[in-house]
């Protein structure tokens, strides 16, 4: 078994205590998916690797993902299950990434922002930052554990936090990468010295749970201090997982872990995210999909239509740009 499965499983082990009591029977509920035309897919990766040098990521040696992932092919997978929109979020280290990342959104409606890479402590953080902000689809940046980051050190680094309030004060996100027990402890800090800064936890399903009792308390804490919090939202995302090589596809094996989540954050600040092509590696977008329709299926439309659309217009105020992608 892999360690993404491992993790997974550990997880859904962890949360099992915690599982609110057997929902109603699933007979007829499976059809009850998104709202036709209403989702926002709030995690996606853009990127070239036959552009001229390269890309930093995905490796030449990545069968399943060193292709061009950009909008058009995007668009053509996503649109047959009512995709209207979506956020590709940065998968490189390099500055100048940032404008490629704008250049590639720019001529494809779908794309409704990006999420891009800077250092809050970076000389000239604030500058780039305001010119990137010119652009209306620059939502905000992405820090956590990615590009040998490691949030929970970097808080302590003079300038650190002063250039979070400068993203705060831009109305710009902050968006984790690839969470676990310390980074969440890490932007529980970010929100108690930036207590105006929106965040967005990237990935939660996918956050390995300490197995130790204690340690198991103080990350459930903490995440109960974060959803206390009206500006910080999670993504469901990063869900499917494979079990001795097979991916698995009955909902209930995910149940335990997605309630925990949900009971902690609420229907008002969770929202869908596929990770494609990312997640090529473990389920097709249309397996992922069905994941996720399968599981929000005994919610209510009102919740269906917030976690695949309405939260992430609440999290990283997007604007329109095509009829049709700001539900009602």
């Amino acid at each position: 078994m892999r360690r993404r499965d491992v993790l997974k499983l550990a997880a859904l082990n962890t949360m099992a205590p915690i599982l609110r009591a057997a929902a109603p029977d699933m007979d007829g509920a499976a059809a009850a998916g998104p709202e036709s035309g209403t989702v926002i897919d709030a995690h996606i990766h853009l990127f070239d690797p036959l552009r001229p040098g390269g890309v930093p990521w995905p490796e030449k040696t990545d069968t399943v993902l060193y292709k061009p992932a950009l909008p058009e092919r995007y668009a053509a997978l996503a649109g047959p299950f009512g995709v209207v929109g979506a956020i590709a979020v940065e998968c490189s280290p390099l500055e100048s990434d940032n404008r490629w990342l704008l250049n590639a959104a720019a001529g494809h409606p779908m794309i409704v922002g990006v999420v891009g890479n800077l250092v809050p402590d970076a000389p000239g953080f604030a500058g780039q930052l305001d010119r990137l902000a010119q652009n209306p689809l620059f939502l905000g940046i992405r820090y956590g554990n990615l590009w040998n980051r490691d949030l929970a050190a970097d808080l302590d680094r003079p300038g650190f936090t002063d250039g979070l309030k400068v993203l705060a004060s831009a109305g710009l996100v902050l968006e984790s990468a690839n969470p676990d027990p310390r980074l969440i402890a890490a932007i529980r800090r970010v929100q108690e010295r930036v207590p105006g800064l929106r965040i967005v936890v990237d990935h939660l399903p996918h956050a390995s749970v300490p197995p130790e009792a204690a340690a198991r308390d103080v990350y459930w804490a903490d995440l109960r201090a974060l959803a206390r919090n009206p500006g910080v939202f999670v993504k469901l995302s990063e869900i499917p997982a494979r079990v001795n090589g097979m991916l698995e596809t009955d909902p209930d094996f995910y149940r335990a872990r997605l309630d925990a989540l949900w009971d902690v954050f609420g229907e008002d600040h969770i929202l869908f995210g596929s990770d494609w092509p990312n997640g090529d590696r473990v389920a097709s977008y249309a397996q992922t999909f069905a994941i996720v329709r399968d599981y929000m299926a005994r919610k209510c439309a009102a919740a269906r239509l917030k976690y695949f659309s309405k939260n992430s217009l609440a999290a990283y105020r997007w604007k329109q740009r095509r009829p049709g992608q700001a539900a009602a």
